[in-house]
């Protein structure tokens, strides 16, 4: 028994050592030597503060701002501790009444509106914490931020064009918009002078 137990006991403490200890630290010396943005949770800083990473979304509900996707996190919007989709079925009644009451909410934030609102402006991502919604997600939201912040419809087009990323390597996945990028380079923007009484 012995002459069993000791090399069981040697190999345990060295792979202990090897998958516990050594390679963990060469992992993460790599990736802060080669990706120290990414390593760090892509975090983006506004005047020296960190208001968010590109990775996770963020709760917008103001007119004045692009809304993200919806997150299906709970107890609270976009918690990466409990990363996860509904996975709610799309005969799902639940599914159904969340989906018409983002389309209420989209609608009566801008009731002008006629363009058919884009499905990723009324479902949730896989993981409940996607940070970007598509091209044509954030167009249809254009009108009502560029009247709410008081901005050209153009100039707010020229932001999302800006904050567009395509294809990665221009072959994988679909061209894409940051929310939080998007939002922060309009809160950018110097706005009109309001009239008093306005």
């Amino acid at each position: 028994m012995k002459t069993s137990l000791r090399p069981m006991l040697v190999l345990f403490v060295a792979l202990t050592v090897l998958t516990g200890v050594l390679y963990p630290l060469a992992v993460t010396a790599i990736g802060q030597a080669v990706f120290p943005r990414q390593a760090n949770g892509s975090l983006i800083e506004r005047d020296g503060k960190v208001v968010g990473s590109a990775l996770i979304g963020q709760q917008f509900d103001a007119p004045r701002y692009f809304w993200g996707r919806l997150s299906a996190t709970t107890p609270n919007p976009y918690n990466a501790g409990s990363s996860g989709g509904s996975n709610l079925g799309p005969t799902n009644p639940a599914l159904v009444d969340e989906v018409k009451a983002r389309i209420a909410a989209l609608q009566a934030a801008d009731p002008d509106n006629q363009e058919a609102v884009p499905v990723d402006l009324v479902t949730s991502s896989a993981s409940g914490l996607d940070p970007e919604i598509s091209p044509a997600a954030a167009a249809y939201q254009v009108a009502r931020v560029a009247r709410a912040r008081g901005l050209p419809v153009a100039r707010v087009e020229a932001l999302v064009a800006q904050a567009t990323s395509g294809r990665q390597f221009g072959l994988l996945g679909e061209p894409r918009v940051n929310v939080l990028k998007l939002n922060l380079a309009l809160d950018q923007q110097a706005e009109p002078a309001r009239t008093s009484g306005t």
